[in-house]
């Protein structure tokens, strides 16, 4: 950013001389001499300018980079995942950051707990984010659970039940009879609509533990280290079997479509035959 602002002052400034100097090298009586004022106007603008950006360099740098209504903030890859699939990386400057994601299965909620348990709750939690020198966040957070795959399983079930179903009315034996069919069928569309209707909730519990390098594997290296010793002290405190997140299921905790998706199947459905009808 400040070689930036260096480059934009001087370009400015540059600016600025080349226009005192087309004013000095035009020949008296060329020109009006209001166009001259002109030009020196356009001169000392510039300068003021290029003085300004070292000042106000913030404000210059963004607008300058500015391309369709969108501003550049970084050419660099925010975050990738790690070639061992258990962490997001990060490069600031030279120096490499992992992040490794512990997923706590915690399977009461405080709704659930006595004014005792409550307190002892309090206790533990204290005790995890304390159990070490090393920063780690200890946090819950509420998903919108993308139920594309389970609406699929249960439309592929239909289907096949719809499809014994037929072949009983045409007369064809099978080794299930014509009320239970009937009866699967009924009772897997009911669970379609009750499930797709509306939109089902995940609370996620879970710790971040991050390690730094100067080189790639070395920030890994740090964070696993780091990941074992807190998973060992959440495993002795709440009494459960904490897991690194692997894989896609990293994605939850950074990327917005997967915290919240945009719609399931049935909602896409439902909205392509409204689209059709009107």
């Amino acid at each position: 950013m400040e070689n930036a602002g260096i480059f934009v002052f001087i370009g400015l400034l540059m600016i600025a001389i080349f226009m005192v100097l087309v004013e000095i090298t035009i020949p008296q009586g060329v020109i009006d001499p209001s166009y001259r004022l002109v030009i020196l106007a356009v001169a000392f603008f510039f300068d003021l300018m290029a003085f300004s950006s070292r000042f106000y360099g913030y404000l210059f740098l963004p607008v300058l980079k500015q391309r369709k209504r969108h501003i550049v903030l970084s050419n660099e890859d925010a975050y990738w995942l790690s070639t061992t699939g258990d962490s997001i990386l990060h490069k600031e400057g030279d120096m490499f950051t992992s992040t490794i994601y512990i997923k706590i299965p915690l399977y009461i909620s405080a709704t659930e707990m006595g004014e005792t348990e409550k307190m002892e709750f309090t206790r533990q939690c204290a005790r995890v984010v304390c159990m070490s020198h090393d920063p780690i966040r200890f946090t819950s957070q509420m998903n919108v659970m993308n139920k594309d795959d389970y609406l699929k399983t249960i439309r592929d079930t239909i289907g096949e039940v719809e499809n014994k179903e037929a072949l009983i009315a045409s007369g064809v034996k099978t080794d299930e009879s014509e009320d239970r069919v009937k009866g699967k069928a009924s009772m897997w569309h009911h669970m379609f609509d009750r499930i797709s209707g509306t939109a089902s909730f995940e609370m996620i519990t879970y710790a971040s533990v991050s390690g730094k390098g100067s080189k790639e594997f070395e920030a890994i290296s740090a964070a696993q280290a780091r990941s074992r010793d807190a998973m060992s002290a959440i495993g002795s405190i709440f009494g459960v079997p904490p897991s690194i997140v692997t894989g896609e299921a990293l994605l939850k905790f950074v990327e917005p479509e997967y915290l919240i998706p945009y719609s399931t199947i049935s909602e896409q459905i439902t909205k392509q035959i409204r689209e059709q009808v009107s």
